[in-house]
């Protein structure tokens, strides 16, 4: 594997210690890496999805993201490696990253793992049954959910279709551990 394309590098962590959720996209995308910012792209419903949740008093923008901190929240990615697509990621880089995402949890011991894309999720830990919401998985003390991926490619999920679904999160996690 080659470097990164040119003017693109790798996305940095929105995180700290003790987060009620730290949401774990799959990869940037191109215009997230060029941005610096998680879920950048125009059409991706992350932000929107989390206001109409709950999560947020009012929609973020993506060069807002360190708002999410003062909330309990907080963004990693499976992989860091930035793509146009996640289809374009190896098996063998998504098992990786879900190695190193797992050293990560350990460290930040959020309450929840919340990763937006169950395709990306059974990859990286080899659970080719897992579905959406809770799983029986935990990493350390942390519970682990699987979410909707928000890409505008996902076109499963309407944006209120998203929205109830992280609602349901946004309920369990605001209760505690």
């Amino acid at each position: 594997m080659g470097g990164y394309r040119a003017g693109v590098q790798a996305l940095g962590d929105v995180i700290k210690p003790g987060l009620r959720v730290l949401f774990c996209g799959i990869n940037p995308g191109l215009v997230s890496a060029q941005t610096g910012h998680h879920f950048a792209r125009p059409g991706n419903r992350f932000w929107p999805a989390l206001h109409l949740a709950g999560f947020t008093p009012r929609q973020l923008r993506p060069d807002e993201q360190g708002e999410l901190l003062r909330l309990g929240l907080g963004i990693t990615n499976v992989v860091d490696k930035p793509s146009a697509r996640a289809d374009e990621l190896t098996k063998a880089e998504l098992v990786a990253g879900g190695e190193n995402l797992v050293r990560k949890v350990l460290a930040y011991q959020p309450r929840w793992l919340a990763v937006v894309g169950v395709t990306a999720y059974r990859d990286a830990f080899g659970e080719r049954k897992a579905g959406m919401g809770e799983q029986s998985r935990r990493i350390g003390e942390t519970r682990v959910w699987i979410l909707p991926n928000p890409s505008g490619l996902n076109a499963h999920y309407t944006l209120p279709k998203l929205a109830a679904a992280y609602a349901e999160l946004e309920k369990v996690s605001a209760g505690g551990r």
